[in-house]
């Protein structure tokens, strides 16, 4: 979960401390350099965005300060007797990779994951993920920090089954999926959670770097942008990190279970292709809800195969329902990989080049960088 994007169905009626966010968002706003009669207009945008979504913001507070308030400085947990070893070994295995990130990787040094929180949940927060019913393209969602977005994240599960659920009823393809990590970009000491303490030690090394990835670079606007570079330094640092370590098996599991996730990206491309192709096509929408079903069973096959082929451990089993907005989340963080791998080989896998290279695109235009990832994506 990248920057809290908080939101609740409908409009609602706003609390006395919500005060504090609308203060906030306007103290801000009142800082930036502006002709007065521009900066009065700024302030009465902010003044509506507060009063139509001003729940949404209500509910991220909330839910960002039970994160906070559970926050324990690691090396304190890690004194504690009634800590379990196998808690104390992952949060002694957090400590060096942020470590490794640092020394190696070029993350920023700051409070992020020197502390644990123990959320006593599965999940730090739900995403929905919105798509209409002929058309790949997601729903966005905009936010004054973190831009627009492909997802919503809500600290409930019934809050983001709600918001589902009504938009379903909107006519869209919905996706909802459980997020273990949680970040805030660095604007905030950020701590590792026990809903990250379920995965395996390589998933949980190269979750803190993906997190600390989007310290590095982080356009707002752009979530594919976005998670497809953290995904792709969080895979170069995880070869780098299972090297250093002298973990030549586990190097092999990753480097089979990568190939097949790659090769479910390339799938899950071409189903799209196919979709978009359906959904520009003059036929009768029945006909095109029949197609369109008879697509998403092909790569229900497609999976199986390389679920029969692959050898790496596991099964990559697609979650249910599988539709245009299940099809945007499967998308989101390995879209532009290809486009990454190719900017790190061009660089000799130096990373402050491929930093810098990543940066450059960074700076174009929406319509720019699309067109200049796409070229990257199919060298």
């Amino acid at each position: 979960m990248r920057f809290y994007r908080i939101a609740c169905a409908g409009v609602c009626r706003l609390p006395a401390r919500t005060a504090k966010v609308e203060a906030l968002s306007i103290h801000l706003i009142s800082q930036i350099t502006l002709p007065k009669r521009r900066r009065v207009l700024a302030l009465s945008a902010v003044a509506a965005l507060l009063l139509l979504q001003g729940c949404y913001y209500v509910q991220a507070i909330n839910g960002h300060r039970d994160v906070m308030k559970s926050r324990r400085p690691i090396d304190q947990v890690l004194t504690n007797p009634d800590i379990s070893s196998e808690l104390k070994e992952k949060l002694r295995l957090v400590q060096q990779a942020r470590r490794f990130a640092i020394d190696q990787l070029q993350m920023p040094d700051n409070d992020s994951y020197l502390s644990y929180a123990d959320l006593e949940r599965d999940y730090v927060v739900w995403n929905v993920f919105a798509a209409p019913e002929f058309s790949v393209q997601a729903r966005q969602w905009c936010f004054p920090v973190a831009g627009c977005v492909a997802y919503r994240g809500y600290f409930s599960q019934d809050a983001a089954e709600e918001k589902a659920e009504s938009l379903r009823t909107d006519g869209y393809d919905v996706a909802v999926g459980g997020v273990a990590a949680y970040s805030t970009l660095g604007r905030f000491a950020d701590p590792v959670l026990n809903t990250m303490m379920q995965w395996s030690d390589t998933q949980l090394v190269a979750v803190i770097f993906h997190e600390l990835a989007h310290q590095v670079l982080y356009v707002k606007g752009d979530s594919r942008f976005n998670e497809s570079f953290a995904t792709a330094v969080a895979d170069f640092g995880i070869r780098r990190w299972l090297i250093m370590r002298n973990e030549d098996e586990i190097l092999h599991t990753y480097r089979n279970s990568r190939q097949r996730q790659r090769a479910l990206v390339e799938l899950v491309e071409e189903t799209r292709s196919s979709l978009t192709a359906l959904y520009a096509s003059a036929i009768e929408p029945q006909v095109m809800r029949q197609d369109k079903q008879r697509i998403f069973a092909g790569l229900i096959r497609e999976v199986e195969v390389l679920n029969e082929q692959s050898a790496a451990p596991g099964r990559i089993a697609l979650a249910e329902p599988l539709n245009n907005a299940r099809l945007v989340s499967l998308g989101l963080y390995e879209g532009w990989s290809e486009a990454f791998r190719n900017i790190y080989d061009e660089c000799v896998q130096e990373l402050e080049c491929f930093y810098t290279r990543s940066r450059e695109l960074a700076d174009l235009s929406h319509e720019e960088r699309l067109a200049r990832m796409t070229k990257l994506n199919e060298q």
